[in-house]
């Protein structure tokens, strides 16, 4: 009975309001990147890494995740890291600043409360988020994609559908260690 207790619940869909804020802001829905995402591929402490896909939602990482603390950065994580941060079961926002197709300050700005006031949640710039994506929700072998016009509004909005569907369930290999789950 033991091993039950310790064990991550399950994933579930998307609320019905975070795929509403989804499609109003012409988001993707949510999808698998990866035909196969196994957990425990650890790379040497340090080793760079270059993932296919941007930003990368599984694979190789670094055996050190992304501390607790900050849950909202205002430059760059190193990526292993973040992906190490995933199989753990969190949920990582990541933005495109302002300036070269990213999101406005005031969804940036609206997002912070998501990161800190939820479980394994982050909130992080990606400059290399692919054209035409300004915002990326991020969770093992998940991704949810959307345009620099989204609100803050619907940001936050698909932002906590997306932590409460995600964040610390089964979905990611070892769920139940992200900070706070």
């Amino acid at each position: 009975m033991l091993s039950f207790l310790n064990r991550a619940g399950a994933a579930k869909p998307l609320s019905a309001a975070a795929v509403a804020a989804a499609q109003a802001a012409h988001c993707s829905g949510v999808q698998t990147p990866a035909a196969s995402a196994p957990g425990g591929l650890h790379l040497a402490s340090g080793q760079p890494y270059t993932y296919p896909d941007h930003p990368a939602t599984s694979g190789y990482h670094d055996p050190v995740p992304l501390p607790p603390t900050p849950r909202v950065y205002v430059t760059p994580v190193t990526e292993t890291q973040a992906v190490h941060t995933l199989e753990h079961g969190s949920v990582i926002m990541y933005y495109r600043p302002s300036g070269d197709d990213g999101i406005e300050p005031d969804v940036v700005n609206a997002l912070a409360p998501v990161a800190t006031g939820n479980h394994a949640t982050y909130l992080i710039p990606y400059s290399d988020l692919p054209n035409g994506t300004g915002f990326a929700l991020t969770a093992w072998n998940k991704l949810v994609t959307c345009p620099a016009s989204i609100t803050a509004h619907q940001a936050v909005t698909l932002s906590q559908g997306f932590v409460d569907s995600f964040a610390c369930t089964n979905n990611a290999p070892e769920g139940k260690l992200g900070d706070g789950c």
